[in-house]
């Protein structure tokens, strides 16, 4: 009973249209048209995973964060324009999300900062112009880098401290063994 109530709470939770937008029905089974528009929002509100036409057009969206739309999945029409987008590496979220989507909203979704690209389509934005994605994947690189050779050279150094330990551990064996035939010959002579 439990797991049925959470799974209930669950659906009628994200299918709540959000207090900010006004929501109607498109028929049985067809999805909801979901209007968000020229609410002075600064930021997407959850929607129901049953949206089919939202509509985010004339608000004071600056970026989206990654994710934030990826459970809206049967999208048929989406409006973003009229919205100060900030155009810098957090975008890149929206632009990829819109390519998949909408390409006609991608054409209308103009940049309103930084001022290079003020007024271009997200369509439009090169990885140069988004040049802090460019300063920050070398970084991570970087990182990944330092971090997989540290983790190299630990095993390597492991795996020769192994090696060794084997073949000493070996030479000792060997060194027991025949002081063992040694000796057995030595108390054999003497009796």
């Amino acid at each position: 009973a439990g797991f049925a109530l959470s799974v209930l709470f669950h659906v009628t939770r994200t299918e709540v249209c959000p207090a900010s937008c006004n929501c109607k029905s498109l028929g049985e089974m067809k999805g909801l048209h979901v209007d968000c528009s020229s609410r002075k929002l600064t930021e997407v509100p959850a929607l129901p995973v049953s949206t089919k036409r939202l509509y985010l057009h004339n608000n004071s969206l600056t970026s989206v964060p990654p994710g934030a739309l990826d459970s809206v999945r049967s999208l048929e029409e989406v409006r973003m324009s009229d919205n100060p987008w900030n155009c810098d590496c957090h975008i890149l979220y929206l632009k990829l999300w819109l390519e998949d989507i909408s390409a006609a909203s991608l054409e209308s979704t103009r940049c309103a900062s930084p001022a290079p690209v003020r007024m271009k389509p997200l369509r439009q934005l090169t990885g140069n112009e988004l040049g802090v994605c460019n300063r920050l994947l070398p970084i991570k690189c970087l990182e990944f880098f330092w971090r997989d050779l540290i983790l190299i050279a630990g095993t390597i150094i492991t795996l020769i401290l192994v090696a060794w330990a084997l073949k000493f551990s070996k030479k000792l064996v060997c060194q027991i063994k025949l002081r063992g035939k040694l000796l057995g010959r030595h108390n054999s002579k003497n009796h």
